[in-house]
């Protein structure tokens, strides 16, 4: 196969010259500081409307407040970037704490100014939204003004966004700086070799089982060394969080996360629930792979094991022109965008040590651009991440026609943009198989990504839910962590695993970023509700395309209930509708047992 040769290395130049000491960024981020610093006066200075008249102020308050949102984004993206790619880069730690700085300075201001919009009666509210600067910002402006009213006065949430550099961010800053800091060392092909938290989780589906057996172990001892550090980082998020909502009267810890992914908890709940009676196949799936790979039962270490020693590896180059040559049987405009990420050097894939375990995709609002960090090392399951990260990079690009305000869209629906290009690109990989035996370790990869949103990614939600629930009593040991850990994923596997990884608490990011909590179910709506999408892309083919950039590109500006009935015809807070992906999946698993039986 002729492929071209791309980059596997990011081009981060374009944006800021000179990484972490850039001239460029901290004249950036100057320019930046004194638009917030102006900004903050005019909110002192606003008060609340009280006639249609103030319509043109509000759109101008708007207007300043959305080109210093896309400043900080900007910067924040390439602190994001500079960490990722060198986690012994200091200065990278200097500018995220910066950025993280101005940002709660602009979200002090920013509040202000919400909290005095929220207080605007409802029948001059109804006639700002008139306006026609003001109109398409409807969606957006009546989600500020129900979060407003929510929260403590514009001192208290000012004081709130304040203290939160150092007495909240610092505590995710502390964690990513603590695994900067580890590393393994495993013998691989007879070789020891010292490698990143990072490069370690890539050898979890190494063809060797000893190797596998090492890495479970050696991963495991290093997060127990450490586990009263993490502990802290871990207590100290949770007890931040519930600290804030006691004092803004709120009893729910998952308000927060719903109204962040804009769903119902009737959906979470009709989710989970389809999910929790469907699991048989998947234990009898695992229970049938552990038989393949000669064990009694299947044990935490083989879980990502291939099933087969010859499973085909690809090149970098190789596997992007796998996905650019499936991408284009779904449309035209997907693939030229991913063709143009690879070659303008938009990816970080090339596999050394001092990254960041991981991958994401973060995009760069002033440049129009974005940028997909992972590490890639060769496997279908590797090709199917790079797919992902692309579809999160495809889902702004479809935005770029919306308000950058109409473009803010919650992570449940990110996850659906993403776990669509990666479907494409499994699906094509196990219908090209080239025999029985890839054609079944193909499919195994695939099913594998079914058990991590349903077993997996529902012991993070089990674990989590029971970690605040405790947190509000006072400080989780970590023996107590741990204990926690094996409940959860003893009941979301459904016995299926003999043993535990019970330092998983530590070991997964997710749970310490500060971003938002909770930080896993979005993950298995986005696979599921994909599915929906998918199916409607297999039956329309290439003219899909368009309908499908129209879906994303509502994602920002209505509630997830209300895309799916728009776009889908489908009421999601029915287990019924969770089910018929669910049932695609166990298709999956079952022709895998088929496949591989006798």
């Amino acid at each position: 196969m002729s492929t071209a040769t791309y980059p596997e290395t990011w081009d981060l130049d374009v944006f800021f010259k000179g990484g972490s000491e850039s001239d460029e960024l901290q004249q950036h981020l100057r320019t930046y500081e004194g638009k917030i610093e102006v900004f903050a006066k005019k909110v002192e200075q606003f008060n609340t409307p009280e006639s249609s008249d103030s319509s043109y102020l509000v759109y101008q308050h708007i207007q300043e407040a959305k080109g210093i949102m896309m400043g900080i984004s900007q910067a924040g993206a390439f602190a994001s970037c500079l960490e990722a790619q060198d986690m012994n880069d200091t200065g990278a730690g200097v500018v995220r704490g910066k950025v993280t700085s101005m940002a709660a300075e602009f979200g002090s201001a920013f509040q202000a100014f919400q909290q005095k919009l929220a207080k605007t009666e409802d029948q001059v509210w109804d006639s700002l939204l008139e306006d026609e600067g003001l109109k398409e910002y409807t969606f957006i402006m009546t989600e500020w003004r129900e979060a407003a009213k929510d929260k403590l006065s514009e001192a208290e949430e000012g004081l709130i966004s304040a203290l939160s550099v150092d007495g909240y961010h610092g505590w995710g800053q502390m964690y990513n700086a603590l695994v900067s800091e580890m590393s393994i060392e495993i013998e691989v092909d007879g070789e020891v070799k010292k490698l990143s938290v990072g490069q370690a989780n890539n050898l979890r589906s190494h063809e060797n089982p000893q190797v596998r057996e090492e890495v479970h172990q050696k991963l495991e001892e290093a997060w127990s060394k450490n586990e009263n550090l993490f502990a802290q980082t871990l207590n100290h998020l949770g007890g931040y969080r519930l600290a804030k909502y006691k004092k803004r009267g709120w009893d729910d810890f998952m308000k927060e996360p719903l109204e962040y992914n804009r769903m119902k908890p009737e959906t979470l709940d009709a989710m989970w629930g389809a999910i929790s009676k469907s699991k048989d196949v998947f234990v009898k799936y695992l229970d049938h792979k552990a038989k393949l790979l000669g064990l009694e039962k299947m044990s935490w270490a083989h879980i990502g094991a291939p099933i087969s020693e010859s499973v085909k590896k690809l090149s970098y180059d190789e596997g992007a022109a796998f996905i650019l040559k499936h991408f284009k049987k779904f449309g035209p405009e997907m693939a030229a965008f991913a063709e143009k990420a690879f070659e303008e050097g938009w990816i970080e894939a090339e596999d050394r040590s001092g990254k960041r375990p991981g991958g994401f995709c973060t995009g760069f609002p002033l440049s129009e651009q974005s940028r997909i960090f992972m590490t890639y090392s060769g496997s279908m399951s590797n090709v199917a991440t790079l797919a992902h990260e692309l579809g999160h990079a495809f889902h702004t690009y479809a935005l770029r026609p919306m308000d950058p305000l109409n473009r803010r869209y919650a992570m449940n629906v990110a996850e659906t943009a993403s776990t669509f290009a990666e479907m494409i690109v499994s699906d094509a990989a196990v219908k090209e198989a080239d025999s029985k035996d890839e054609q079944a370790a193909l499919l195994e990869d695939k099913v594998s990504r079914s058990i991590a949103f349903f077993m997996n990614i529902h012991s993070r939600f089990i674990f989590e839910q029971r970690f605040y629930e405790e947190r509000k009593e006072g400080f989780v040991t970590a023996k107590r962590l741990n204990e926690l850990t094996t409940q959860a994923q003893n009941e979301a596997y459904g016995g299926a695993v003999t043993d535990n990884e019970p330092h998983f608490w530590a070991s997964k990011l997710h749970f310490h970023i500060t971003g938002v909590p909770f930080y896993n179910f979005p993950y298995t709506f986005g696979y599921l509700f994909s599915l929906s999408v998918y199916a409607r892309a297999l039956e329309e083919g290439t003219a899909y395309e368009e309908k499908y950039m129209a879906l994303l590109r509502d994602t920002a500006v209505m509630t997830t209930e209300e895309l799916a009935m728009k776009h889908l015809g489908e009421d999601i807070t029915t287990e019924a509708f969770w089910m018929k992906g669910i049932d695609l999946c166990i298709q999956d698993a079952e022709e895998f047992i088929r496949l591989t039986s006798g």
